[in-house]
């Protein structure tokens, strides 16, 4: 079935063009919802939510711009819409975070797996600003209007985030380096 086809049965509501798109696409959303979510179980909680809502909303699909792309979106704003309501965001005094230096960690020595492991577990709080800014590229105007927090407390929730990294970090090259 081509993509074309798969859309136009899903806006029908057709279980079977549903549970395709399931199939064809959930390793990809999954992956998305694994990046922002504490963990496993959670971001497969969070697949559910962003498919529900991917199939009520695709009549908003109107064919501009990559279907994949759109589901996505349709995702990342699906997990981000249930941290929004968490009220996870402290906010810090400007001038204490511009005094903060950035944190710079070299990473060659450290495995990827245990990288996106300490990210993952970050506080909600930091992980998503961190994902945001960081992996993702938004800027922190654009991750303050997204979370609903200011770009302060977006700057502020990313310096904590690299702090905690690059404890983690530190930590972990000496043990592995003896």
């Amino acid at each position: 079935m081509t993509l074309e086809t798969l859309i136009i049965q899903c806006k029908k509501e057709d279980a079977k063009a549903q549970e395709l798109l399931y199939r064809r696409y959930s390793s990809i959303l999954f992956a998305i919802c694994l990046k922002y979510s504490p963990n496993y179980e959670e971001a497969q909680d969070n697949l559910q939510d962003a498919f529900i809502t991917i199939y009520k909303r695709i009549e908003q699909f109107k064919g501009k711009g990559s279907f994949e792309g759109w589901m996505k979106r349709v995702t990342v704003n699906t997990v981000l819409q249930k941290y929004r309501k968490k009220k996870l965001y402290d906010i810090k005094d400007e001038q204490q975070l511009e005094q903060e230096a950035p944190v710079a960690v070299a990473t060659d020595s450290v495995p990827l797996d245990f990288l996106l492991k300490i990210i993952q577990e970050l506080p909600d709080r930091y992980r998503l600003v961190f994902n945001l800014y960081v992996l993702d590229g938004y800027s922190h105007k654009e991750v303050g209007e997204m979370l609903g927090i200011s770009d302060g407390t977006s700057k502020s929730n990313l310096a904590r985030a690299r702090h905690i990294l690059k404890e983690k970090i530190e930590q972990y090259e000496s043990a592995n380096s003896a």
